[in-house]
């Protein structure tokens, strides 16, 4: 039995090239280079899932083309959601990097202010105010507990549950 559905190289190749630069440029912070991030990205994924739908057929409406001969319309109608949420997504971060252009003058996204507190702590080795060394952690995580000489290992649970233990 051979293969039924052979992908359009090129197409792939479109598809990794967009979304390869579409990351690119997402990572940058300058929020128009976001946003044309985002619209690469998007255009990518819709491309791959052409390319996942097959072969071009007729159109796909009952009784007028044999099945085997119509084309899969739900890559069609998801790629159409897909643009429909990216356009929505695009306007909102269009918004927000006009709105940051009015503030500031620029679109590039600043430091945190908070982020760089904890920066300058982390690197002149200070403590921060609220931190309190009595309390104990409240992590559970197995790569932060300490063991402690002759401290149980956990819940007994050999020990009857609630009652008098006999």
């Amino acid at each position: 039995m051979t293969a039924t559905l052979a992908p359009n190289l090129t197409l792939v190749i479109v598809a990794a090239g967009l979304i390869a630069v579409g990351s690119a440029l997402v990572l940058d912070r300058s929020l128009v280079r976001v946003v044309l991030g985002l619209m690469l990205i998007g255009n990518g994924v819709a491309t791959l899932y052409l390319v996942a739908g097959g072969r071009a057929g007729e159109a796909p409406f009952v009784g007028s083309a044999p099945a085997n001969e119509m084309s899969d319309p739900l890559p069609q109608a998801m790629v159409l959601t897909a643009i429909v949420i990216s356009l929505a997504m695009i306007g909102f971060l269009l918004a927000l990097a006009y709105r940051l252009w009015q503030l500031s003058g620029t679109d590039d996204v600043p430091d945190d202010a908070e982020d760089a507190v904890i920066q300058r702590m982390a690197r002149d080795e200070e403590m921060s105010a609220t931190f309190d060394p009595g309390l104990e952690p409240t992590t559970t995580s197995d790569e932060l507990a300490v063991e402690e000489p002759g401290a149980p290992d956990g819940p007994d649970l050999a020990a009857p549950v609630g009652g008098d233990p006999q």
